[in-house]
């Protein structure tokens, strides 16, 4: 048998190693997870009964391989009432009823709500051309929306930035007023520093033209079938205890197939030949070394990393790899009874509190870049629904900044902060409890050497026996149905005896835009 190491737990490893032995009886197949948790970003920790989605996770996808792939993992259970979540308790807190973990092995269909929080008013994402969007903003702002859009259609500018990229889309006020401050926080540059290929990454398709399209669409006769651009679907699936749920259910199976997935393993090296063929790996467990020798080595390390960790790389792609970038992230999950928010959508919800499942802010005088309200995710998130309110607070960074290396205390102060001064609650004394996590490396970032990536990408496909797959391994920035395409693509090359790499690396350069979350 070939012994294949996986680095890795996240949606592209997980599925790697779980395709890789479903399709053949040829592999002997081990995953490697730095971390305790299975997802990678995509995880859900628990605290105390409360669930966190990190980064905020929407199960839709375009590509019919990942929708069936997921419901055969979790089977679609559909819209959950408040008598199911009433019974769901009562399950869990039955001694010898039935057993809520087999209960829960399924995904629910909810509702996209995802607006922008600016001035104390909410606005559509993707802004809509709805009347309440033009009270919001005002005649004179509306009149400077609508010039400046128009001025765009007529000069369109050359797209060498992100800037240039919104701006043909959008009109310069739009961008100005959504997309520029946002995005420089979100990414720590301005857009005008950021390469064009993130905004075709992540909003293919969509722009005035397409809401306005959209629009009148939904009007037609038979428009359940139309075709949208992905960041207007209306509904989506998701894990009843979180997107993390499913990676774990996907480890098991892999494990009742004869894998090993084996957690707290921080690969450290890959060892090649004098032909450029690797022929093991080192990691880090429990403090001690271990080296492997492997026939295959499938990678969803960040790039950085895993060059890094290589011997003799030419000094032009250790120089690209060394330089590519990332954003980091932070969240302050905090309990509340309520939030200073009224519900004035015609979407009911337990408590009434606002239908969002996060909402992007937009203020200029707060650090916050986005929250989201677990209990809309999914009610069975929150330990106790009925009386309070369980809300993720998101903020972009750069590992080992200031915000980075505040204690848990005082970054959560310095939240709390925040949203008391744009409105979302009345005093600290509010919060009930909190919990900071942090993740390394969220963001493949598209700036520095990224503009050599072509280079990097070219010799790491001539090591024969090495795939790279995934958000970070290869350095883009993917959905979950992105990256679990990456490595269906990988293990039908090792399958079939393919050689190229060129359908793995051209997953998510199409022009059709599939997504799993904004």
């Amino acid at each position: 048998m070939k012994k294949v190491y996986i680095i890795g737990a996240g949606p592209a490893g997980l599925t790697a190693a779980y395709e890789l032995l479903k399709q053949s009886s040829e592999y002997e197949v081990v995953v490697l997870e730095e971390s305790n948790a299975m997802g990678g970003i995509s995880r859900t920790v628990n605290y105390k009964g409360n669930r966190m989605d990190m980064g905020g996770h929407r199960f839709f996808s375009k590509v019919p391989e990942v929708n069936e792939w997921w419901n055969n993992m979790l089977p679609l259970q559909g819209s959950p009432t408040y008598d199911d979540i009433v019974l769901h308790r009562e399950m869990t807190l039955t001694p010898g009823g039935p057993d809520p973990e087999k209960e829960d092995r399924v995904m629910l269909r909810r509702n996209r709500v995802s607006r922008i929080y600016f001035k104390r008013k909410f606005f559509d994402y993707p802004i809509s051309l709805k009347p309440e969007t033009f009270v919001n903003m005002g005649l004179l702002t509306t009149l400077e929306v609508g010039f400046s859009y128009l001025f765009s259609l007529i000069h369109k500018r050359k797209e060498n930035s992100l800037e240039d990229f919104y701006i043909n889309r959008f009109g310069k006020k739009l961008y100005s007023m959504f997309f520029e401050n946002y995005t420089e926080n979100l990414w720590g540059r301005s857009p005008a520093e950021i390469a064009p290929d993130w905004g075709a990454q992540r909003v293919k398709g969509l722009s005035i033209t397409a809401i306005i399209k959209d629009m009148f669409s939904k009007m037609l006769p038979g428009n359940k079938n139309r075709e949208v651009e992905t960041s207007l679907i209306e509904e989506f699936s998701y894990p009843k205890l979180g997107p993390g749920q499913l990676w774990e259910v996907t480890a098991e199976e892999i494990r009742k197939m004869g894998g090993r997935v084996l957690a707290g393993c921080l690969v450290t090296r890959l060892h090649k030949d004098e032909h450029n063929h690797i022929t093991s790996l080192t990691y880090v467990k429990d403090g001690s070394e271990i080296t492997v020798e492997g026939d295959i080595f499938i990678s969803s390390m960040p790039v950085k990393d895993l060059v890094a960790g290589m011997n003799d790389v030419p000094k032009e792609p250790a120089r690209i790899a060394a330089g590519l970038p990332y954003r980091d992230y932070m969240t302050v999950g905090l309990l509340l009874p309520k939030l200073n928010l009224k519900n004035k959508t015609r979407l009911k919800t337990i408590g009434n509190i606002v239908p969002d499942c996060w909402v992007y802010v937009h203020d200029r005088d707060v650090q916050l870049g986005r929250f989201q309200i677990y209990n809309n995710w999914s009610p069975y998130m929150i330990r106790d629904l009925e009386h309070t309110v369980w809300i993720g607070l998101e903020y972009f960074c750069f590992e080992g900044d200031k915000y980075w290396s505040m204690s848990d205390e005082a970054f959560t102060n310095f939240a709390v902060d925040e949203i008391l001064r744009m409105g979302l609650i009345d005093s600290p004394a509010d919060v009930m409890d909190s919990h900071v996590e942090r993740v390394k490396k969220a963001y493949p970032a598209y700036f520095d050497t990224y503009k050599d990536i072509d280079t990097l990408v070219d010799y790491l496909k001539t090591i024969d026996n090495l795939y790279c797959v995934g958000r970070n391994g290869q350095h883009r920035y993917n959905n979950i149905d992105h990256s679990m395409v990456t490595s269906f693509e990988t293990v039908k090359n090792i399958v079939n005896g393919v050689t190229s790499k060129d359908n793995i690396w051209n997953v998510n350069t199409e022009k059709v835009y599939h997504e799993t979350k904004s």
